[in-house]
């Protein structure tokens, strides 16, 4: 697939439509596959949260405007969202929110592109520990081996627990 790498424009209607679109596969494929994640995600996925997240990712973009690239192929097919440089002492480092590409863009290398350019950006920002983290599904195997190539390896372990009961 010829596609470019481009930072994201959040003053481009196109841009922010189809960031969100990609946005919500990315969040619909977390589910796949388990029928109370896929109702979690899908639940969370309303025009309040959309709106919501779209204001966190240009905040996100005034702080670093190249924390959010996108593969373009004609229009977006994909991103990597990098968080800024400012809540690298959330946890003590650089960290890759987000990666996602449609399927049809798979296995075309535009993966290891967008993780090259999280990884150049990363390496800019002054961080407490120089490391690069991400959240995995330990089950994905596709993401893992992918993860794997890139030099990523488990550190630490995070838990959650639900706020209401």
């Amino acid at each position: 697939m010829d596609a470019t790498l481009r930072p994201y424009d959040p003053d481009a209607e196109a841009d922010r439509e189809a960031l969100w679109a990609l946005k919500r596969a990315f969040e619909t494929e977390l589910g796949a596959g388990d029928e109370t994640k896929a109702a979690a995600y899908d639940a969370k996925l309303t025009d309040d949260y959309r709106r919501r997240w779209l204001a966190w990712v240009d905040r996100c973009v005034a702080d670093g405007p190249r924390c959010v690239t996108v593969a373009d192929a004609g229009g977006p097919v994909g991103y990597v969202f990098l968080l800024p440089e400012r809540l690298a002492f959330v946890w003590d480092a650089a960290v890759v929110n987000e990666l996602y590409l449609r399927p049809a863009a798979r296995g075309t290398g535009l993966a290891d592109d967008l993780m090259d350019a999280a990884v150049a950006v990363a390496r800019e920002q002054d961080l407490p520990m120089d490391r690069l983290l991400l959240d995995v599904d330990p089950d994905n195997d596709r993401a893992r081996a992918f993860y794997d190539r890139h030099g990523f390896e488990p550190w630490g372990e995070i838990v959650a627990r639900e706020l209401r009961r």
